[in-house]
């Protein structure tokens, strides 16, 4: 029985053995054949700094300039309107009709009590400068003449009176007509034609104007002062350009003339306002657009060939060498594109030595072997022959 055990043993610490040392010959084989395989071949470039105008990107939303609510300043029937829901309107043009015959005759009526009393106030005018020259005579008593006189100021005090009725009146029967205060794009009609109206029945219809239009835009906090450092006092009347929802750029530059002067607490941003012409009309209140706004300053920033940038689920890398002429993986952070480079906000500064080339087979850590951007195309040829073949 001992020696049946013994036997077992001795077979399983075998099978154990045997098993280590392939392992250990596996290693020594791929180890073997790791210095073998020849090295990578890479290109490396120096980060060098460049005078660039920085852009920043942002959600923006068109707002009109003037939105204004068209109410009814009097009271009476709607009996007309003179435009359609969605139409193009000019400042002073006519939108609304309210029954107007109430109106004109209180005009009318104002109008004649005015002339009569202007009629009166000449007869008086007259009976009081006869007065006058009967008086100095003593023809006549003098508290006869400054009756006249009284009567006379007393038909002055009714017609300037008579005259503020008028007005009123006149006032009242030009707000018959309900006209646009902007020019802008007319909405839905609120109220239609038959309904009796009042000051107090609330918006007819609702204008938005047009052009000029407006386009807000949230800048993080950080941006903006990023923005700030680089233009100090030259802060206004940024340049601004477009991309709409269609992912078409806007024709026209607009201008960044507007900065709050706080920071929202809960977003971390700076509530900015640029202002675009829009002939066309083709901006839209309440639209969403990207926002592009660029700085008026330039500054030296560093820079990276786009090449030399991927991309993973972490964020942007780069591969960085090292001092010891490794590659070592490293995060940037950009802030947009200067022709065919990266413009690096954070990560990286002049003098770091990066990957710009052979990317795909370099591992972290790992030596590489860096050849010049000339040997790099020559074995791209090579491999392109091969591949042929």
């Amino acid at each position: 029985m001992k020696k049946t055990i013994i036997i077992i043993l001795s077979v399983i610490i075998a099978a154990i053995a045997l098993r280590y040392g392939i392992s250990i010959f596996g290693q020594i084989m791929q180890t073997k054949a790791m210095k073998n395989k020849p090295l990578p071949s890479v290109c490396v470039e120096e980060i060098q700094e460049k005078s660039v105008i920085r852009n920043f990107e942002a959600p923006g939303r068109v707002m009109s300039k003037y939105r204004v609510d068209v109410m009814a300043r009097i009271s009476g029937y709607l009996q007309k309107s003179y435009f359609k829901e969605g139409d193009n309107i000019k400042q002073g043009q006519v939108l609304f009709l309210i029954e107007p015959t109430e109106y004109r005759n209180n005009a009318n009526v104002a109008a004649a009590n005015v002339k009569n009393l202007k009629a009166q106030l000449v007869y008086a005018e007259k009976q009081l400068a006869r007065s006058s020259e009967l008086v100095k005579k003593d023809y006549i008593a003098r508290s006869q003449y400054d009756q006249m006189l009284s009567q006379r100021d007393s038909l002055k005090a009714q017609l300037a009176s008579a005259q503020a009725q008028y007005n009123d009146a006149q006032r009242n029967l030009s707000y018959t007509m309900v006209k646009s205060p902007v020019n802008g794009k007319v909405g839905i009609i609120n109220v239609t034609v038959g309904n009796y109206v009042t000051p107090t029945s609330g918006a007819l219809t609702t204008i938005n104007s047009t052009d000029p239009i407006y386009v807000t835009f949230p800048l993080d906090s950080r941006d903006f002062a990023s923005l700030a450092a680089s233009d100090k006092s030259n802060n206004k009347n940024r340049k601004v350009e477009l991309i709409l929802a269609s992912n078409t750029k806007y024709s026209i530059t607009g201008v960044q003339d507007f900065q709050d002067n706080k920071v929202d607490q809960s977003t971390g941003t700076v509530t900015l306002r640029a202002t675009f012409k829009n002939p066309n009309n083709e901006l839209i209140h309440g639209e969403f657009v990207t926002v592009k706004l660029y700085a008026n300053n330039p500054v030296m920033v560093p820079i990276a060939p786009i090449t030399a940038v991927m991309e993973n689920q972490a964020g942007k890398y780069v591969y960085k060498l090292d001092e010891n002429d490794l590659p070592q993986l490293v995060y940037v952070k950009t802030s947009g594109q200067s022709g065919d480079n990266w413009i690096i906000s954070e990560g990286l500064q002049k003098g770091d030595r990066i990957l710009t080339e052979g990317l795909q087979k370099v591992t972290p850590g790992k030596a590489v072997n860096i050849i010049s951007p000339e040997e790099m195309e020559k074995l791209k040829k090579d491999q392109q022959t091969t591949d042929k073949k």
